[in-house]
């Protein structure tokens, strides 16, 4: 086990095959379930997911996860499209998904090492939950996230189900979701390059000269650009945002503020801290007016 672990190649099949078979698990558990498709699909995702973390037990690392948040948006609209058929608009869906899905998995790719290696802020949760860990390990490292993006998603099941057309707003907030997908590939590729020649604790080039997240902006402006475009094409679901409403969330309440934890114990972080802003690229001199303004 330690030496398929040590392995970056065989690591890297063994997260594949993990994947195929929970694609396959999932799928069997959605047609076996004879309720609404809605919850069917529900029930299916969450058992794919505990397929993962029987995995990620028995590897002893939580990362098997990862890929999951890139994996199952494009894997469900793909088998939506082969049982319903698409239109045009579920084409673009899929599309815009898709391309979102290639450069969020690829940037797994990229910085995964093997198995051995486990996301910091899963470590990080061991260490401070000890003997609760399981509890939090299958909560909230694999559960809630496979919550989050099911809603995420869910605007465009639905608009492929129900053959929905597509507006001009369907349009440009496909566009939008676009071209959040693009910010984040632009910046994960400044930060590979920062992290390669390093000359400070903190990147302060291109997209991060301003904001401390764009990656975490470009994530959360995906999806609200998926469900806002949905809910152009029918305003009465405009109850399909709640996915990209948890989401924003979800990074606002943790992610955001682990990611800034970690960063603060690196010296000139305050510093560095009011020079850029959390998430929007707003220039300083306009965000202290505004700051000043609020309080």
């Amino acid at each position: 086990m330690k030496s398929l672990k040590e392995n970056r190649a065989a690591s890297f099949a063994v997260i594949a095959v993990i994947y195929v078979f929970a694609t396959a698990f999932g799928y069997f558990v959605y047609n076996a379930v004879d309720t609404v498709w809605w919850f069917s699909l529900f029930i299916a995702d969450m058992a794919a997911t505990v397929f993962v973390f029987a995995f990620s037990l028995i590897f002893e690392n939580a990362s098997v996860y990862d890929p999951y948040w890139s994996v199952q948006p494009p894997v469900i609209l793909a088998i939506c499209a082969v049982q319903r058929g698409i239109n045009a608009f579920g084409i673009f869906l899929l599309v815009a998904v898709s391309f979102w899905a290639i450069r969020l998995t690829a940037n797994w790719a990229y910085t995964f090492a093997d198995l051995t290696h486990q996301d910091w802020r899963y470590t990080m949760l061991h260490e401070k939950t000890g003997v609760f860990y399981p509890v939090i390990n299958f909560v909230g490292i694999h559960a809630v996230p496979t919550l989050v993006v099911y809603l995420c998603i869910l605007p465009a099941v639905f608009a492929i189900r129900n053959a929905v057309p597509f507006t001009v707003g369907s349009c440009l907030f496909l566009a939008l979701s676009v071209c959040a997908a693009t910010m984040q590939g632009i910046a994960d590729i400044q930060m590979h390059k920062f992290r390669r020649h390093r000359t400070g604790n903190f990147i302060r080039d291109g997209l991060w000269k301003y904001s401390r997240h764009p990656n975490y902006l470009g994530e959360i402006l995906m999806w609200w650009g998926i469900g806002l475009s949905v809910v152009a094409a029918v305003p009465d679901a405009w109850y399909l945002i709640a996915g990209a409403a948890a989401n924003t969330v979800l990074f606002l309440c943790v992610s955001i503020p682990m990611a800034d934890g970690r960063q603060s114990r690196k010296p000139g972080f305050d510093e560095y801290k009011s020079q850029t802003h959390m998430l929007f690229p707003i220039p300083k001199r306009d965000r202290d007016r505004t700051e000043t303004h609020a309080v």
